[in-house]
């Protein structure tokens, strides 16, 4: 990861699950033996490796009967879903959310927290993940290769985008009056652009970066545990094919998430 004359991060990797090795002076919530899962990105990064290094309160416990791989799957993705639609995007039980990019990482945990939160759901993905995620419940499955998703006749409260590749200018035709436009990849311009649609008109627009808690981490454990949350994996690689996996998921078409095994 970039920094001004070398990797600011040396090792990447942020979601993580395992089992606690060793503590510091001052930890007094876990002890060496308990299995734990997180998400790094605030600790200096570091999980692709056999062990890594964590601020305690970047950590919970794992959730119980829940494998390694489903756990450290979620930190990360499930929160930005979560944050998202419940805390940036006011989202209210009833309402229409359209999630574009459903079939990443974030955008599979959107479509089922949309779901919990009580929302009506439909998806835009391309060809090779409509029938995945057409068995996940949703209501619509937007094939973006196949239509035009600007030119649909439909309108939603919210608009949960995390591939951000429509102008603002068409796709704010699809919000409904007092309707959100909430990005997870929103760039400086996309953001003076809102703001002026924000200013001319009653819908708004914005972006945000998630910040992994424990609370959320809880909330998102016990989720796991009712079978209400459960990742959508693609892939498994073991250490050594860590740059096979990234390379994979730079190409796309990947439907949910990849995940490292040690």
């Amino acid at each position: 990861m970039a920094g001004l004359i070398r990797p600011k991060y040396k090792i990447l990797g942020a979601d993580v699950c395992g089992i606690v090795d060793r503590i510091g002076p001052g930890v007094t919530q876990f002890k060496p033996g308990m299995e734990v899962y997180g998400d790094l990105s605030a600790s200096g990064f570091g999980s692709f490796a056999e062990f890594a290094i964590a601020n305690e309160n970047a950590l919970n416990m794992k959730p119980s009967g829940i494998g390694y791989k489903e756990a450290a799957s979620t930190p990360m993705a499930a929160i930005t879903a979560l944050q998202g639609l419940r805390d940036h995007g006011k989202l209210k039980t009833g309402e229409k959310v359209l999630v574009i990019g459903a079939a990443g990482g974030v955008g599979s945990f959107a479509i089922q927290m949309a779901k919990i939160l009580g929302a009506r759901v439909s998806a835009v993905c391309g060809s090779s993940s409509v029938s995945t995620l057409q068995t996940m419940g949703v209501q619509q499955v937007f094939d973006y290769q196949q239509k035009d998703i600007t030119s649909i006749d439909q309108r939603f409260d919210l608009i949960f985008d995390t591939a951000g590749k429509y102008p603002l200018s068409k796709i704010r035709k699809l919000l409904e009056p007092g309707g959100w436009y909430i990005s997870t990849v929103f760039s400086p311009s996309a953001l003076l652009t809102g703001l002026c649609f924000s200013s001319i008109s009653d819908n708004a627009f914005g972006g945000f970066l998630a910040k992994t808690n424990q609370a959320d981490l809880q909330y998102l454990g016990k989720l796991l545990e009712e079978g209400k949350l459960k990742p959508l994996i693609h892939k498994t690689y073991i250490l050594d094919d860590v740059p096979e996996a990234l390379s994979d998921l730079s190409r796309g078409k990947i439907t949910g998430k990849l995940v490292i095994t040690i």
